[in-house]
């Protein structure tokens, strides 16, 4: 849970990041810039799902048109925390999955899947070799030049890479993710970096959008307390029935064990199936 204001976000945070990539023409950019094409049209589809994806920075699904009128998905997320690289691989597979079903239960048939993007940025680097991108195909074990084809593509942006692997326009950009303030900003070369900046200015000024951030935040911290009284209430029932069974069995000289122990009093939960 973050205490910062809405003036202290920097784009990594969930809020503003969500609010900045729903922006479809700040999106087109970003994500020209991210794949090397040119974008014709961005659109982010206005159902319950997807806004709650992107308040609770789970992803946000886009559907993006190039030069034809055949739309290519994108799921874009942005991911703190080094404990998330373990599981980036099965969460990209997990999201690939939902983009399909999703077409799939829409009545399509398979053979008109489309052409789909999954997106992480990282503020950590997420398979250890410093490059600033990773970018996942299927490809033939015995020939990695064959490619599979099913138009399904990963990729991983890091903002702690020193590779050099990218043009010094994206450097800047991933550097930018973790230091979105005025002065970088107008330091920065970028001409997209200062548009995103017009966006991000738009949302820390604007009262509305304050008043949203703070809903939420008091949300989360509201959910986090419920949190923290249910394990209170639970550890305590728990308590009190394997401290009526020791008693009941005659075992008082180990309840002090129990209250210093907790492994001791783990195994006798698991002893007592006490859950």
């Amino acid at each position: 849970m973050t205490n910062k204001t809405i003036r202290q976000l920097n784009l990594e945070d969930d809020f503003l990041f969500a609010k900045v990539m729903s922006d479809q023409e700040v999106c087109r950019k970003v994500l020209e810039k991210i794949l090397g094409v040119s974008i014709r049209e961005v659109s982010v589809p206005a159902t319950q799902k997807t806004i709650n994806m992107l308040y609770d920075g789970k992803g946000i699904r886009l559907d993006v048109y190039l030069n034809d009128n055949e739309g290519t998905v994108y799921n874009v997320e942005m991911e703190r925390g080094k404990h998330k690289k373990v599981i980036l691989p099965k969460r990209s597979r997990y999201y690939q999955g939902n983009i399909d079903l999703d077409i799939i239960s829409a009545g399509e048939d398979y053979r008109k899947l489309k052409k789909s993007y999954v997106i992480f940025i990282c503020t950590f680097d997420p398979f250890g070799e410093r490059r600033h991108m990773y970018t996942f195909e299927n490809r033939c074990v015995e020939n990695p030049f064959l490619t599979l084809g099913d138009e399904t593509t990963k990729i991983f942006l890091n903002t702690k890479g020193n590779m050099q692997n990218v043009d010094p326009e994206m450097q800047e950009f991933l550097s930018y993710v973790e230091n979105t303030t005025d002065d970088f900003a107008s330091r920065a070369r970028s001409p997209l970096i200062k548009e995103i900046h017009k966006k991000v200015t738009e949302v820390k000024e604007s009262k509305e959008m304050e008043v949203e951030y703070m809903t939420l935040l008091q949300r989360d911290r509201e959910n986090i307390e419920l949190g923290r009284e249910e394990g209170r209430e639970v550890g305590s029932n728990q308590m009190a029935s394997l401290i009526k069974i020791l008693l009941s069995e005659n075992r008082t000289d180990e309840l002090n064990r129990v209250l210093d122990d907790p492994d001791f009093r783990n195994r006798l939960f698991e002893e007592y199936d006490i859950i």
